[in-house]
């Protein structure tokens, strides 16, 4: 018996999960994570409570398999996916000199304007297949340097350490034997070449980046190092797979082959497109990045990142008080027969894929005095499914390819009303993972993979897998209507 710890690192909590040679979940464990939120759109969490929170949910998931009748001791490999742009920097001591920056954070709008300006677009897009924005980690480093002095002298002088999560993980997890990422991670910097799957050293000089350490780059399933957590584990367990969460979520899902798509629905939303072996320039909006990687193999895929979904509906639970329970949400959204010509635009932090409207601002337009607390509310859930729409149809146009079904997870597609949206304004079917960590299921199989437990990607093809499939419905029509609107109030026509 051969088991996989799977350690998903996500921006509100860690999940940790055993599976076994069957793909199956056998346990659970998850700890909370706390988010700063201050000033003008920063965020920030301890990189040291990041470590501590990956302990307490591998703890708390131990516990769940050995209470179940299991043995730790038939773990034979570990993975780890993780929120992907949120970065750590450190010293060759092993301690942060900053709080991590979240993906979220958008304290570097002014470099993003000053890295146009001085014309690196084109340059930028090029090589990593990404636009200049906040949401990716080197602007914020470079806003660092602009701001810290005493970090702007550490990296001059080769003594700081960079890594996205995972490699600070990996860094803490093996006590400073391995400092590796992987081809996922590493492509969300804006420093690495998508090409030549290698950091670029030209753009690295450009940014001012010259003596900071980076990691190794690796496949996303490899040997990274060996790790016992902490003394949690009897004996050191080899880390085969490491891999960005969205990517893993497609991953997981099966998006194996060229024109599978899938959309994880959280606190923001990824929608990942597999194009294959080749990267292609999007003209829609789009961003080019690394799908997945294995020895021997990489695909690539166009993302749509759209910043705000889930915590939409969180704010409104939270800070509004239209409810208390994000479940009434569905009996609310159905008690009027649509949003009464209520529309929200959630740019809260910006509009990212494919408008890249970052300096936007959330609205909420259309009230008058009939409108009542439903009718916001539904419309909040609207902008989810429009969302999703802007970016697969903008996909379509880059690729050609007509979508034939989504695949869906996330905390979000437990909401009905939601789901069912989604498959009005595609028309097409969506299938909703019964897996709720599809996260960790694709790092598992990364690590799978490369502790051999899995022979190969056809073998994962056999894996059982039960989804629910939703059909769009006589709504449909009705649907694309309103998404229409949709369309003309994002482009300030309404």
């Amino acid at each position: 018996m051969s088991f996989i710890l799977s350690i998903d690192q996500g921006t509100s909590s860690t999940k940790a999960l055993v599976f076994d040679a069957e793909g199956q979940a056998v346990a659970r464990g998850t700890a909370i994570l706390s988010t700063s939120y201050f000033g003008d759109g920063f965020v920030e969490q301890d990189p040291e409570e990041i470590f501590s929170n990956v302990l307490a949910a591998v703890t708390d998931c131990l516990r769940d398999l050995e209470e179940k009748g299991f043995d730790k001791a038939h773990i034979a490999a570990i993975g780890i996916s993780n929120q992907r742009e949120t970065f750590v920097i450190w010293d060759k001591q092993g301690k942060p000199l900053h709080p991590a920056i979240v993906w979220q954070c958008k304290r570097s709008v002014s470099v993003c304007e000053q890295l146009k300006q001085e014309g690196l677009s084109a340059t930028i897009r090029e090589k990593t297949g990404l636009v200049i924005d906040p949401y990716f980690s080197a602007t914020k480093l470079v806003w660092l340097l602009q701001h810290k002095s005493e970090i702007k002298e550490a990296i001059a002088g080769g003594q700081v350490l960079f890594g996205t999560v995972d490699t600070w993980l990996l860094y803490r997890l093996t006590n400073g034997q391995s400092f590796a990422t992987d081809h996922t991670n590493a492509s969300r910097t804006l420093f690495f070449n998508i090409h030549t799957l290698s950091w670029d050293r030209e753009l690295i000089c450009l940014l001012g980046l010259d003596y900071l350490q980076l990691p190794q780059v690796k496949s996303s399933s490899d040997f990274f190092g060996e790790t016992t957590i902490g003394g949690l584990l009897e004996r050191p367990v080899r880390v085969t797979g490491m891999i960005g969460d969205s990517h893993a979520a497609a991953f997981g899902e099966g998006c194996f082959d060229q024109g599978t798509a899938k959309a994880t629905l959280g606190t923001g939303s990824s929608i990942i497109m597999n194009i294959g072996a080749k990267p292609v320039a999007s003209q829609n909006g789009m961003v080019t990045t690394i799908c997945w990687s294995v020895p021997g193999r990489v695909d690539y895929a166009l993302e749509g990142v759209i910043v705000t979904c889930g915590a939409t509906i969180e704010w409104l639970k939270n800070e509004i008080g239209l409810f208390n329970d994000v479940q009434e949400t569905v009996q609310m959204a159905a008690a009027v027969s649509d949003n009464g010509g209520v529309y929200l635009v959630p740019a809260f932090s910006g509009l990212g894929s494919p408008h890249w409207q970052m300096s936007r601002k959330a609205a909420i337009t259309g009230m008058t005095f009939g409108t009542n607390k439903n009718h916001i509310v539904r419309a909040a859930l609207e902008s989810v499914p429009y969302q999703i729409k802007d970016v697969i149809g903008a996909m379509e146009k880059d690729t050609g390819l007509s979508l034939k079904r989504l695949m869906t997870n996330g905390g979000l597609t437990a909401n009905a009303f939601v789901i069912q949206l989604l498959a009005d304004v595609l028309s097409c079917e969506v299938s909703k993972s019964s897996m709720p960590d599809v996260s960790a299921l694709g790092a598992a199989y990364m690590a799978g993979l490369g502790a051999g437990i899995f022979k190969n990607i056809d073998a994962l093809r056999n894996l059982k897998s039960d989804k629910a499939v939703i059909a769009p419905s006589e709504q449909a029509e009705k649907a694309n209507r309103w998404y229409q609107q949709w369309l003309n109030v994002i482009q300030n026509k309404n």
